[in-house]
């Protein structure tokens, strides 16, 4: 039996590096300002701990493109390397110099903000370029510069050079399959893409600025143009600074430096703010949802230490707050050596749990502190909240505390109100609490309104998941079940002790029933015989509120019984047997006249419940025409 040691080489990391490494080309200027970045960073730390005396000056990086010769340049001012250092971090693939510079400093930097983890985001270089060259100076003092070359081959060049600036230049020769990168305006596009939010300013060029007039200047004076470094990003973004340096103004502003194209203002936000057991910061904002919204834009970004990663957030953010836009930015989310996919790790299970809590916490606060300006915000948030409320068991423990119940007639409730508002009126002979909603306040205007004769309190509840969420409170409240205005008559609806008497005998009921089914459909409509008050409308059609229910959770995904989706519409037709009308349609002698009768009756039952179209729509309004003449 042999043992020994897999040896990676150049000769087989380089393609691996250029084909199958990093999901995408484009992201080398990352990487590159990255590693620019850690360098700058180390040295502010090796300063501000004392291992570096004197001033330090402002330190910058800076972005150079000549077109003509094919080159990029990556310049900073950071820590520089020695020709050892080359040797050790260039020249050994995947030895990170970041991690152990903070391994190193670990105790006197409480927090370095060191990106690199991997010690092969130099080497995504070789994707565009065919040659890339190393101008380096360490900050040591009597350290001399170097200059390191390479063509993607194994063989490198390394030799003293001249260069009195502290800090490295990275020139990538670039190849001819990728030219696109030598465009001015392609650069600006990743710089803003990746590089917005980095910790250090970023030069691009420059830019000219006009300066403002003095005061007393004369009325034809013209102002001053003066020429100034182009920096690209916001060293300091909303999300590093404490919510106290923070006023409502500053996260509107952050919002629109987000997601430039959105004209909407933001309905409020969430400052993320963890240091333990994980690192996390970060804004989140309720967007005002609107039917155009296009979930697939201005989603939620991930940032590592203000590095953009991705905005595929799926894993780290709860799916209910996908619809949510912000920043979240974490050095411990997981990533795959490329920092292109996320991977599974229990420490991103406890951040979006912290996440759902945070956002809980929030709303809870916010109904709290403005009750009027949460209530006003409802419509906006409610599918969100309600989404919440079905997919995650905490956030729906806490629920009760922000979830609003509204009314038909705009009155808000939350659970504990709403239960002590109902109980006396709406509790039935079985002692359960019965909830009457309605999802169309204008299609089922004639059942609340003979609810609301009755004293009763009606939700509108009319979001595309309720009847997932109905299922989820009936299971976790005891003793409330939720019904549809239109699910039976009134009386039907929260059955009491007393029931009405029927003016029509058990003889008569019989002989009456087949007579109106000879006219009523039977494959869509179930007639039943029901003594109501003498003033409800003779006819009434209801929809059982089981099969509704079932039919509408299958045509959102889900609900209990397989192919629910796919029956035939069934509706009751309940006759009011207390009717004066009824009892003229039994009375009546003629066949002609009571099928005249039955039909009329009938169609302005489906006209109260938008059931009434095209043809048969028509001739009702023919034969209503015919009998009021």
């Amino acid at each position: 039996m042999a043992t020994g040691n897999i040896k990676v080489t150049a000769e087989n990391i380089f393609p691996i590096i250029k084909k199958f490494l990093y999901s995408d080309h484009e992201i080398f200027l990352r990487e590159l300002i990255s590693n620019a970045t850690d360098a700058t960073l180390k040295l502010k730390h090796l300063s501000t701990i004392g291992e570096i005396k004197g001033d330090i000056g402002e330190p910058i990086i800076e972005i150079k493109v000549d077109k003509d010769k094919k080159e990029i340049r990556i310049i900073d001012q950071g820590v520089g390397m020695t020709g050892d250092e080359v040797e050790k971090y260039i020249n050994q693939v995947a030895f990170s110099g970041a991690e152990e510079f903070v391994e190193k400093y670990k105790d006197k930097v409480e927090d370095s903000g060191i990106i690199g983890h991997f010690g092969l985001g130099f080497y995504s270089s070789f994707m565009v370029a065919k040659k890339v060259e190393i101008f380096t100076k360490s900050y040591q003092k009597g350290a001399k510069a170097v200059r390191w070359e390479c063509d993607g081959s194994p063989e490198y060049t390394l030799e003293e050079t001249k260069r009195k600036e502290r800090g490295t230049e990275i020139v990538l020769h670039i190849d001819d399959d990728s030219t696109e990168f030598l465009e001015e305006s392609k650069i600006n596009e990743l710089l803003n893409k990746y590089n917005k939010f980095m910790p250090i300013p970023i030069k691009f060029g420059t830019r000219e600025e006009t300066l403002p007039l003095a005061k007393d200047a004369p009325k034809d004076a013209e102002p001053e143009k003066i020429t100034v470094d182009n920096i690209v990003n916001n060293p300091n973004p909303a999300w590093t600074k404490s919510p106290n340096d923070l006023e409502d103004k500053d996260y509107k502003e952050f919002y629109r430096e987000l997601y430039p194209m959105q004209f909407e203002e933001p309905l409020f936000h969430i400052h993320l703010n963890v240091d333990y057991p994980f690192h996390l910061t970060g804004i989140l904002y309720f967007p005002k949802l609107s039917k155009n919204l296009d979930p697939t834009k201005d989603r939620i970004q991930l940032y590592q230490n203000q590095v953009f990663v991705t905005d595929n957030v799926e894993g780290i953010v709860p799916d209910f707050l996908q619809m949510l836009r912000g920043v979240i930015d974490s050095p411990d989310i997981p990533l795959n050596v490329s920092r292109s996919y996320l991977q599974s790790d229990a420490a991103v299970k406890k951040i979006a749990s912290y996440i759902t809590r945070k956002v809980a916490d929030k709303l809870t606060s916010l109904f709290k502190k403005d009750r009027k300006a949460f209530e006003e915000k409802w419509d906006d948030i409610k599918v969100i909240i309600e989404y919440g409320m079905l997919s995650e068991e905490k956030f729906f423990e806490k629920s009760d505390k922000f979830a609003l119940y509204p009314t038909v007639d705009k009155e808000y409730f939350i659970w504990s109100e709403l239960e002590e508002k109902i109980k006396p009126s709406q509790t039935d002979k079985d002692d359960k609490l019965i909830v009457l909603y309605a999802s169309d306040v204008k299609a089922q205007h004639s059942y609340i309104d003979a609810a609301k004769e009755k004293g009763y309190t009606v939700l509108l509840l009319d979001s595309p998941i309720v009847s997932h969420l109905l299922q989820k409170l009936e299971s976790s409240k005891k003793d409330v079940q939720f019904v549809r205005v239109d699910a039976d008559h009134i009386d039907n609806l929260i059955k009491k002790e007393d029931t009405k008497i029927s003016k029509l005998s058990d003889e008569e009921k019989e002989k009456l029933k087949p007579i109106i089914e000879s006219v009523i459909p039977k494959e869509t409509y179930t007639v039943q015989l029901e003594a109501m008050d003498s003033n409800a409308n003779p006819f009434i059609i209801t929809q059982p509120e089981f099969m509704r229910r079932m039919k509408e959770m299958q045509a959102t995904g889900g609900g209990g019984m397989m192919g629910m989706g796919n029956f035939p519409e069934m509706y009751n037709l309940v006759v009011n047997t207390n009717n004066d009308l009824v009892s003229e349609i039994l009375s009546t002698k003629t066949k002609k006249k009571q099928e005249r009768l039955i039909q009329q009756a009938f169609d302005l039952a489906k006209l109260s419940q938008g059931l009434l179209q095209g043809e048969e729509l028509t001739n009702f309004i023919k034969r209503s025409f015919q009998m009021v003449k």
